[in-house]
């Protein structure tokens, strides 16, 4: 299934199982009380329709225009690969919540993350083209199991976003925005809820649209 591909994307990378992606089935209290706390980061799967990309449009205009606080503490990379969505939205939640994981000594994910600390979000993507360890490993994920399963970065119209908190606030991570997304306060009790706010207008925004998935990264 589709998170059993990113199960094994974290198991592949050299992350420890004690952090792993869960399903959440719904938006109602009832049912995000089903996922396991603490989450440290909320991947959301949408389509990108002419809704959203006149809202995106706007959306930069707004702040371009009005500015807003990004901690530097926030890690953001730009996306250079095309469909490659997956790979970035994880590696902006896994980024952002470092100090929480733990890997293997020889992670390629974590080698990553120190050769790219001190680089430009641009920077970063173009490392990421040439950083063949983690290409290779979402590539195999991508293409293991059953052929019908898509892999973690497929679909064109299709595109994943990552929503961490970083010092207290929730950022939206999206490598095809020009920057992080400011949503506000957030804590580490309340982050989920507040996460999947941000998700509900997504969802708010184009109402005939089914395709929204949102998975949260959970404490096993």
């Amino acid at each position: 299934s589709f998170l059993l591909k990113w199960l094994n994307f974290l198991k592949q990378l050299g992350i420890h199982p004690d952090w792993q992606f869960v399903d959440v089935y719904g938006m109602e209290p009832e049912l995000l009380s089903m996922v396991p706390r603490p989450v440290c980061a909320v991947l959301l799967l949408f389509p990108i329709t002419e809704k959203y990309e006149t809202f995106r449009t706007e959306e930069e205009e707004r702040i371009k225009a009005k500015g807003q606080d990004v901690k530097s503490s926030v890690y953001f990379m730009k996306q250079t690969i095309n469909n490659a969505c997956g790979t970035i939205g994880l590696i902006h939640a896994i980024a952002n919540n470092r100090d929480k994981m733990n890997f293997e000594t020889n992670s390629s994910l974590k080698k990553f993350l120190e050769d790219s600390l001190s680089m430009t979000p641009e920077e970063r993507a173009k490392y990421l083209e040439t950083y063949e360890a983690i290409r290779v490993t979402h590539e195999s994920s991508a293409h293991e199991g059953q052929t019908e399963a898509p892999s973690i970065d497929e679909k064109v119209d299709l595109h994943f976003i990552a929503l961490v908190n970083v010092g207290g606030h929730l950022y939206e991570l999206d490598g095809r925005k020009p920057f992080p997304i400011n949503h506000g306060e957030t804590s580490d009790d309340s982050f989920l809820e507040d996460a999947i706010e941000v998700c509900k207008k997504f969802m708010e925004r184009d109402p005939e649209e089914l395709r929204f998935n949102a998975i949260a990264l959970s404490a096993a």
